[in-house]
């Protein structure tokens, strides 16, 4: 392991240096990974790698697998099993196949009939899995919310999620390092979701691109721990690779006790070292932004992305307003899509539907916000409201507490854990046309249906849209009615962690049960081959360019979420930008769109803006441009995840100066060729005129070579062994406390409640 660098440090920096297994003078480091969260949408095509490369998982115990993205939320009280309980056909071909590959490489998992079951990043800081000073991996963009713990935790795709379980370890490159200082006390009914929801208007999507953000201040100090997971849950859609916040006494206070947590004189050690986690005094920080909290006021988005935000008491922007025309088109577009006028109010929105619930805003303190405001109360006629707690866990504690019952008695749809209505790849859904007001995350086209337009809020504000019909600054929300119930909150002690209450595989099960060892996972295909397509003939790509004259185009619009649902990498071309090839009513092609139109049907080189691939993890995203015949693209800049996902799929993303992106756009809009020349790092003009253009040494032999991250890695194993020595040495509170621990001789044993028991 590379000695830290010398002199004052961040958080982010100590954390990075601690997980090095191998650095080259390139910049390309082998990371060490502590803690990595499968679920069944990421996770398929990465099981079927392994078994087809006869690899198996390296620390089971490392890894914790739960269900959650296309899972139903309806009521589970006649659960029996998942083929009779999920209707949609890949949905549920996809929870069993997540079954069946935990089972088979002896990877905890919970279950729909497991009270722990629930949203990857509910659970895994519920469990006490997520601790400070760890590296967090999972296939899906918000993983970026255990950095509130004080680790670094960062979403990645498909490919990458099959070789963290192979290696434990992920191809990274330092990040630079930002400060986000939030100073004062927040105003009555502000939370921490207005707080991201101002930092993102203030910094914009792509404001923290390309590095770690790390929240402090007075402001953050104060935060609970389910508030500092909400903000560090949206640093994704700032742009960020990672949001974090260092380790205090209130992290302890939330991790001490629970399932996976150290114990003991284990927790003593742990705690010690925790504490010197915290950046420096005189630390570097290439960015510095500065906030007043009492800047802040209830926040709301007017558009389809994140950075489109006002308080609650402004107004729908006006596009003239806009510094460029290029901005001017895009607010026209958004105003467009979710059926606004500029100068409405914001108050004067009216809501069909509401969502409480994700990743962002489904922890016991949410829902204990949302139900102070619908106590005595009720939903507005024509509302429809609904509830969707984190976890099994959380739902028990809510119930415990009374919460459901004031839900139910204001008219809400009291659900079971899951992400919902998030990114609607299940039946909770919006129909076109349809508004809601959602605690989530992403505010896209489509995100929460097809045609659906959202707005993002707080907790507390999307109650207070529930029981008014349209966007309310709930603290003018008017006082519960004469005769009806005061608002009444019940804060109950924490729920007891609840037991395996479903076998989560046969194998394990009875292992659990006999206190064996696990059987290594047995593969069929140890001779299969390994590898990415090269790039081009010889490094050379040359091809017609399809012009895609937008900025910020989320993954989302690159590939709708139903298609998430797909177990193969092929066939995904039929939903590439669906919703701009597609008329949604008919079906048929809209011929006006570029890849419709020849020449652009066979384009190998796709030239688009600002900010291209921003959004969510989803590696079908790349594969699904791979399908239709995409080998490269051209742009400003790029989502870090999206651009990260293409070159493990041998596709290459070409950052270009905005003058030169503007002059490709010509040719592309002519009709004409373009040339990428990956060995001479230079983009060739159908007149001659080069670009040259940067890439990692790193990535670049791997696309020309066509050589994959696991092979390569696997070539270190040496030293990644050595790592493991001093990790055990040094950290010792990371291993042995899982519900998987592993004896001095390497073996696998299963534990009840993580309990051991020799």
């Amino acid at each position: 392991m590379p000695e830290p660098v010398a002199g004052p440090r961040t958080l982010y920096d100590k954390i990075w240096d601690n997980h090095v297994v191998r650095h080259t003078d390139d910049g390309t480091t082998i990371l060490y990974i502590d803690r990595h969260i499968i679920h069944e949408v990421s996770t398929p095509q990465a099981f079927d790698g392994l078994n087809e490369a006869g690899r198996r998982v390296r620390r089971p115990e490392s890894t914790l697998g739960t269900v959650d993205h296309n899972t139903p939320t309806a009521n589970r009280e006649k659960y029996t099993d998942d083929e009779s309980f999920i209707s949609d056909v890949e949905a549920r071909h996809q929870v069993v196949l997540m079954e069946k590959n935990c089972q088979d490489h002896g990877v905890v998992y919970f279950s729909l009939a497991d009270k722990r079951q629930g949203i990857c990043h509910i659970v895994g800081p519920e469990q006490g899995f997520t601790l400070p000073g760890c590296t967090v991996v999972c296939g899906d963009s918000h993983t970026s919310t255990h950095g509130a713990f004080g680790a670094i935790a960062f979403g990645i795709g498909t490919t990458e999620v099959q070789h963290v379980l192979a290696t434990q370890c992920s191809y990274q490159r330092h990040s630079k390092n930002m400060k986000i200082q939030i100073d004062g006390t927040l105003h009555p009914h502000v939370s921490s979701k207005d707080v991201i929801l101002h930092v993102i208007g203030v910094i914009g999507t792509a404001g923290g691109t390309g590095h770690a953000i790390e929240y402090c201040g007075t402001t953050v100090e104060a935060m609970t721990m389910e508030a500092r997971m909400s903000m560090c849950n949206m640093s994704i859609e700032a742009g960020a690779r990672c949001g974090l916040v260092k380790p205090d006494a209130t992290t302890y206070a939330y991790i001490k006790g629970r399932p996976l947590a150290p114990k003991g004189a284990k927790w003593d050690q742990a705690v010690k070292f925790w504490d010197s986690l915290a950046s420096d005094p005189d630390a570097h920080w290439d960015t510095e932004v500065f906030i007043k909290a009492e800047d802040i006021a209830p926040t709301v988005t007017w558009g389809t992305s994140p950075q489109e935000v006002a308080p609650v008491t402004g107004i729908v922007p006006y596009p003239a307003n806009a510094d460029t025309e290029q901005r001017q088109k895009a607010m026209e577009r958004m105003l467009e899509y979710m059926g606004l006028t500029a100068g409405t109010p914001i108050e004067d929105i009216k809501v069909d539907k509401v969502f409480i619930g994700s990743c962002t805003n489904s922890r016991i303190e949410d829902l204990r916000n949302a139900a102070a405001v619908a106590s005595g109360r009720k939903v507005a006629p024509g509302v429809y409201a609904m509830v969707v707690p984190g976890s099994g866990n959380i739902k028990i504690q809510a119930e415990k507490e009374g919460l459901d019952r004031i839900f139910k008695a204001a008219g809400f749809d009291w659900r079971e854990a899951g992400c919902s209505m998030c990114l609607a790849m299940n039946e909770d859904k919006l129909q076109p046309g349809e508004r809601c007001a959602s605690t989530s995350n992403r505010n896209f086209e489509g995100r929460q249906g097809a045609g659906g337009r959202t707005h993002l809020m707080s907790p507390a504000m999307a109650a207070a849209a529930a029981i008014t019909g349209h966007i309310t600054d709930v603290r003018k929300l008017p006082p519960v009615p004469q005769g009806s119930a005061e608002p009444k909150v019940e804060i109950g002690e924490p729920h007891p962690f609840a037991p395996l209450a479903h076998p989560f595989s046969e194998v394990v099960a009875a292992a659990v049960k006999a206190g064996k060892q696990v059987p290594a996972p047995v593969h069929k295909h140890a001779d299969a081959k390994t590898g990415i397509p090269k790039f081009g003939v010889d490094g050379i790509l040359k091809g017609y360019a399809a012009p895609m004259d937008k900025s910020n185009v989320d993954t989302d619009q690159v590939l709708p979420k139903e298609y998430l649902k797909k177990i193969s990498k092929k066939g995904l071309k039929e939903g590439l930008f669906k919703p701009m090839r597609f008329d949604a009513q008919t079906g048929k092609e809209i011929t006006d769109f570029v890849l419709n139109r020849a020449p652009y049907d066979h384009a190998k080189i796709l030239v688009a803006r600002y900010n291209f691939g921003c959004g969510s993890s989803r590696e079908h995203a790349p594969w699904a441009l791979q399908d239709f015949g995409f080998g490269a693209f051209i742009a400003e800049s790029y989502g870090e995840i999206f651009y990260n996902n293409s070159t493990k799929n041998g596709l290459l993303p070409v950052v270009l100066p905005k003058d030169q992106v503007e002059l490709c756009m010509q040719d592309a809009n002519a009709g004409l060729e373009l040339s990428i020349d990956l060995p001479n790092q230079v983009v060739i003009r159908p007149n001659g005129e080069k670009f040259p253009f940067q890439v990692n040494p790193f990535i670049k032999h791997c696309l020309i070579e066509g050589l994959d991250d696991i092979s390569l890695t696997l070539m270190h194993e040496k030293e990644i062994e050595a790592y493991e020595e001093i990790r055990k040495q040094s950290y010792p509170w990371l291993d042995g406390n899982g519900y998987l621990q592993t004896d001095e001789l390497g073996r696998i044993r299963v534990l009840h409640e993580g309990i051991a028991d020799w």
